[in-house]
């Protein structure tokens, strides 16, 4: 990575912040609770990106494993289970990871989804259908996150589904004014991503051969901006 951090460096400074820091705030963000204008767009682009990754996957998912990568408090995981799916759902936060797991039995699908907190990497999660990663690859420098995909991909049979932060001029600037803070509790900074030349390391990298990208798109609501691809199998 170019700031010299590595993916178990930076995975560390989420779980710090998710867990510890910012739980509350994300707990509220994606509940129906009122918001203000910004984290009120914020809302409402997540929920567009995450209907356009489960518009990536098949509508009845029934016998199908799944992976949700990254699951924060679990309205992907819920929607995945809706399908039919068998779904494990990791986050690095314990205390979100409790949190979706409550919302989903309210839902009357606890039975369906797996819930653990820990490495989304991790193999002794076995083998998936699918994989779906909403922004859980935003913190990483480009080649981390293909290599955190290749390494999905070598436990996947069907397609993964996940967004990037695409690079634009203002998320540029925000992540390179960002640095010349002292970190604190601020949450670890949003890697933009030029998407041609990530869709072409991916097409390139060894661990993706045979792999290919399929559609992608793009949301941007308020400060919320959002890149949704799929690598599938020919």
């Amino acid at each position: 990575m170019s700031d010299g951090a590595t993916y178990e460096t930076r995975r560390g400074e989420i779980e710090t912040y998710f867990d510890r820091t910012a739980s509350d705030a994300w707990k509220k963000l994606t509940s129906d609770a009122p918001l203000g204008r910004i984290r009120a767009s914020v809302r409402a682009g997540r929920d567009e990106m995450r209907a356009a990754l489960l518009a990536m996957l098949p509508t009845d998912l029934t016998g199908l494993r799944v992976l949700d990568a990254g699951c924060g408090t679990g309205a992907l995981s819920i929607a995945l289970a809706e399908r039919g799916a068998e779904v494990v759902a990791i986050d690095l936060s314990p205390t979100l990871v409790a949190h979706a797991a409550d919302l989903a039995a309210s839902a009357g699908v606890r039975h369906a989804i797996r819930f653990a907190a820990g490495d989304m990497l991790a193999p002794s999660y076995g083998r998936f259908d699918h994989v779906v990663l909403m922004d859980s690859l935003i913190h990483y420098e480009p080649a981390d996150a293909a290599a955190a995909l290749a390494t999905l991909a070598a436990r996947t049979s069907r397609s993964i589904a996940f967004s990037v932060a695409p690079k634009t001029a203002m998320l540029a600037a925000m992540h390179r004014v960002g640095r010349l803070f002292p970190r604190g509790d601020r949450a670890p900074a949003i890697v933009p991503v030029a998407t041609r030349r990530f869709s072409e390391e991916l097409e390139s990298h060894r661990g993706l051969a045979g792999w290919q990208i399929g559609s992608e798109r793009r949301v941007t609501s308020g400060f919320y901006k959002s890149h949704g691809m799929e690598l599938v199998r020919p």
